[in-house]
């Protein structure tokens, strides 16, 4: 692991997707916001494995775990949610608190609901064109330690079906268009995946994620 003066004095805005309560207010989370130059729903529900344990249930835990190791680092955090019960927020007000902050650095953590056949994680980066112009090296460079590190510390392969090398640009999503900071999103495994469905809903293998993604944000921040 990194020394903890990586991280010390920095701003490190953390994003749990989704949220436990979205599925009982859809007019809200349905209703369109800016994304970017374009509209786009609030937020989503979020995914689930088989067994009904909730995408938002786990981005909060990997999410609660980072916070931890980040404050015990020295470092300043700032969670977008801190609960699994209420809805939102809107992708926009995500993007907007790491704005707000002035965050040295942005992650929002998913899980994924991909094919039953596929496996693996990967890492979301915005493009150095457009509104992401001024965030997209840095962002890129972010993507490529975060993918290294979470590698490393949790074993799972890169993915099998999306994005290339476990890296994704993506010019769709509001929480990375309309962010002025350095940000990614990481799609941490495949819950539709039985057999890492059974690693994403232990807790051990959370606080592997999550010190996976600690040891990415340190080795970016060690490079700032």
């Amino acid at each position: 692991m990194l020394p903890p003066r990586a991280v010390s004095g920095k701003i490190v805005v953390i994003d749990p997707g989704h949220n436990g309560g979205n599925g009982a207010h859809t007019s809200q989370i349905n209703r369109k916001v800016d994304a970017g130059g374009f509209q786009k729903e609030c937020d989503t529900t979020g995914t689930a494995t088989d067994n009904g344990y909730t995408e938002s249930r786990f981005n909060l835990a990997v999410a609660l775990k980072l916070a931890e190791e980040l404050r015990q680092a020295g470092a300043t955090v700032v969670l977008t949610r801190s609960s699994d019960t209420d809805w939102g927020p809107c992708i926009d007000q995500r993007a907007a608190v790491g704005n707000d902050a002035h965050a040295d650095v942005a992650v929002s953590i998913h899980a994924d609901g991909g094919p039953t056949g596929g496996s693996g994680f990967h890492v979301i980066y915005p493009p150095a064109t457009g509104l992401t112009e001024p965030i997209g090296p840095a962002s890129k460079r972010l993507a490529l330690d975060v993918r290294d590190s979470y590698e490393t510390a949790t074993g799972l392969p890169r993915s099998s079906y999306l994005g290339v090398d476990g890296l994704d640009v993506r010019t769709d999503l509001g929480g990375l268009n309309l962010s002025t900071v350095p940000k990614v999103f990481i799609e941490c495994g495949n819950m539709r995946n039985v057999a890492e469905a059974r690693l994403l809903t232990s807790d051990s293998f959370q606080t592997q994620a999550a010190e996976g993604i600690f040891e990415g944000l340190s080795r970016y921040l060690q490079g700032s």
